[in-house]
């Protein structure tokens, strides 16, 4: 019952991460690029550790969690350029010059989707992969305490630190695909209450550790692509870089004292 009562804390920490997101006006870049942060410190120190933890073995000598690290970012990419989302013309390449009056070609940052355009099912996508990751939490929590009590702690602290992050992307990456606010907020209470089913589910059975490190890997590789593919270009594609830049460095360093303090 202990590991319920703590995904009941993740549960309004989620809920309270997808509140802040939607309260962003017109400090969306800032808060997309905190969100990248977050996803990106989120993978190098939470998803892949644990997945290489879980599922050490290796296939022609690389770790299986890593082939679904990679496998996870192309499956992605595959489905964007399937529903070309990402398209490349010379309009939109510009000249810029240096003081030097030399001319040069430079792509602009496009983003992956723009203001305006609808492209829901892959913030569908993005946002139910987000809710099964917070399953997975609940399990992580649900595991931990059978471990000890001690263990549970430790992950109880993390898990419950870095819903507030998972809310808060699950609501902005279905938001930025052209979902409406009903929807957004419909899967913002479904990752609120997916640890909670995850942690009550451990008191049935227990994932395999193999198959965790796989989900996780996987989950890894797409959440990376999700961050630097299309929420980095959409955060700094219409205001000056310098702040956002620095919300996304925020966003990592917080992922690293939260997983550090908590471990």
């Amino acid at each position: 019952m202990t590991a319920i009562l703590v995904a009941a804390g993740a549960f309004l920490m989620t809920l309270i991460g997808g509140y802040v997101a939607q309260r962003t006006g017109d400090r969306r870049h800032l808060v997309l690029g905190f969100a990248a942060g977050l996803m990106l410190g989120v993978v190098a120190f939470d998803l892949l550790p644990e997945a290489l933890h879980q599922a050490p073995g290796e296939i022609h000598g690389v770790p299986q969690a890593l082939l679904m690290f990679a496998a996870g970012f192309l499956a992605i990419h595959v489905v964007e350029r399937a529903v070309a989302i990402h398209r490349g013309h010379e309009g939109e390449y510009a000249a810029h010059t240096h003081g030097h009056q030399h001319v040069h070609t430079r792509a602009h940052a496009q983003p992956a989707v723009a203001e305006g355009t609808s492209a829901p099912g892959i913030g569908l996508t993005a946002a139910l992969a987000l809710v099964g990751h917070s399953v997975m939490d609940g399990f992580a929590i649900g595991a931990a305490f059978q471990a000890g009590t001690t263990v549970g702690t430790v992950v109880a602290v993390a898990v419950v630190a870095h819903d507030f992050a998972d809310g808060f992307n699950t609501y902005t990456i279905t938001r930025l695909y052209g979902n409406d606010r009903r929807r957004a907020l419909t899967l913002l209470a479904a990752d609120a209450l997916a640890p909670v089913t995850g942690a009550a589910i451990t008191l049935l059975f227990t994932i395999p550790e193999q198959l965790l490190g796989l989900y996780l890997g996987f989950f890894a590789g797409f959440l990376l692509y999700l961050a630097t593919s299309d929420i980095l270009p959409e955060a700094h594609s219409p205001h000056p870089s310098r702040a956002t830049l620095l919300c996304t460095i925020l966003g990592v360093g917080f992922m690293w004292l939260v997983i550090g303090f908590a471990g």
